[in-house]
């Protein structure tokens, strides 16, 4: 007989099912808790943080001295003759207290101004938002044309156009202009957008609510911080318009806080005028406190709204 080959026998195999090999992801080296850090960055912000503070520094230690220490000492440290009180009152009773008048003015301007182009805007933005209608794409090329329009171009046909109605050189001249904001119009036209679910609305209408209860009740609350964010811009801007009151107002009675001071300023140029330029930054001071103390009051409400619409669920 011949010889077998010999015979091999495998191994046994483990049939049990192995677990799947894990795959582990990536460690980020930087997260939200931990993020990256520049040094680019923090020498640019700082840059911009000095570029910012430093005219603020500049302005409240010029307010603390008198008119001979603004010419003696360095601009950025106190003088011996500490004077802010004294600039303060000075400032307050100069030529019969003008300032408090142009300061009331002011007020009355941004209420009116500023007031009055937040809640157009807030209606507006809210109708091109949530409602079709024909011409809806007509109105958007006009507010975005009218948002790159710089003010400074207009000024000189509304004053003609003021000037054939009988306004220029009374309040309505400043008011009436400043009701008119496309940034704040597609603003509160982007906000509404994202901040208003549909849904909400056709469950209020379906509840029997009519337009006017369904925009004062479920979406005038949900546009708040969209109707603070406008009051800002617009009444930042109202405060601090010059142009508009330099072409359509004559007499000093009804000028802003910025015209005002440049009047006091221009007295140094003009013959016999007196030298008030300590009463000029003082009255500067004044003027920029009422909008700090807007936007540290407003903050909150401001920033809560920054983020709507950016995360979809």
């Amino acid at each position: 007989m011949g010889a077998t080959a010999p015979t091999t026998v495998a191994p046994p195999t483990d049939r049990r099912p192995r677990p799947a090999a894990r795959l582990r992801a990536p460690r980020s080296r930087h997260s939200v808790d931990r993020p990256r850090r520049s040094a680019l960055l923090t020498v640019l912000t700082g840059l911009v943080l000095v570029y910012a503070l430093v005219p603020l520094i500049w302005l409240a230690m010029g307010a603390t001295k008198s008119q001979e220490g603004l010419l003696d000492s360095f601009g950025l440290w106190f003088d011996d003759d500490f004077a802010l009180w004294s600039n303060i009152a000075d400032t307050l009773t100069y030529d019969d207290g003008v300032f408090v008048r142009w300061l009331l003015n002011t007020l009355l301007y941004v209420a009116a101004g500023a007031g009055g182009a937040t809640f157009l805007a807030v209606l507006g933005g809210y109708a091109l938002a949530k409602f079709d209608f024909p011409g809806k794409r007509g109105v958007f090329a006009v507010v975005i044309g009218a948002v790159a329009v710089p003010t400074t171009a207009l000024a000189v046909p509304t004053f003609l156009m003021f000037s054939e109605m009988g306004l220029t050189n009374t309040p309505w001249a400043v008011i009436i202009p400043s009701l008119i904001s496309p940034f704040g119009l597609y603003l509160m036209w982007v906000f509404a957008s994202e901040a208003i679910p549909v849904e909400l609305l056709e469950a209020a209408r379906i509840d029997g609510a009519g337009e006017m209860r369904t925009f004062f009740t479920v979406s005038l609350p949900l546009l708040g911080p969209g109707i603070v964010t406008v009051l800002l811009f617009t009444m930042v801007a109202t405060w601090n318009n010059y142009f508009l009151p330099l072409i359509m107002l004559k007499d000093p009675d009804w000028y802003p806080l910025t015209l005002g001071l440049d009047a006091w300023n221009d007295q140094a140029a003009t013959n016999g005028g007196e030298a008030i330029f300590n009463l000029v930054i003082t009255g500067s001071l004044l003027t920029i406190v009422p909008l700090i103390a807007a936007f540290l009051l407003l903050q909150r409400y401001w920033q809560s709204g920054l983020a709507a619409g950016s995360v979809k669920e």
